[in-house]
This record gives C-alpha cells, sequence and structure tokens, in this order.
C-alpha cells in the first residue's frame, strides 16, 4: 500500500473514532457536518486549482522564453515574424 493511501486510511480512522467519541459523551460535534465537508471541499478545490494555474503559468513562461520545458521536452518557440 502506498504512503498516500495509509495516510488517507488513518485520517478516515481517526475521524471515525473522534465521531464515536463525541457521540458516546452525548457531545455534538464542534461544526454541522456538512457545512464543514463542503468549507474542506473549497480548500481542497482551491488549493488544486491554485496548484494547476502555477504550473501553467510556469510552463508559459519557460516555454515563451526558450527555456526547456517543466517536463523536459524540447522548448517551444513563438515566432512573430
Amino acid at each position: 500500500m502506498s504512503r498516500t493511501v495509509v495516510r488517507y486510511a488513518l485520517s478516515l480512522g481517526a475521524g471515525i473514532l473522534a465521531g464515536f467519541l463525541c457521540w458516546l459523551m452525548g457531545v455534538p460535534t464542534p461544526a454541522p457536518p456538512w457545512i464543514a465537508l463542503v468549507g474542506l471541499l473549497g480548500i481542497v478545490i482551491g488549493e488544486s486549482g491554485g496548484r494547476l494555474l502555477l504550473t501553467r503559468l510556469r510552463r508559459r513562461s519557460a516555454t515563451s522564453s526558450g527555456a526547456p520545458a517543466p517536463d523536459g521536452g524540447e522548448p517551444v518557440r513563438h515566432d512573430n515574424d
């Protein structure tokens, strides 16, 4: 199993344990579940979108300057002559 899968499994297990303990003690969860999940989804989408945008901008500037592309490909020149 990869490290990423193990991390997700541990995170899920910790969340289930925390939810069970809250239920057992009769304490409400710290945040309403759906609102919290939607907020976390927004964080993940924002992080992924930012990473994607930054990668595209770096590739565009590298290929337009004639430098080697980040993926090791040949540089692409855009001559407007």
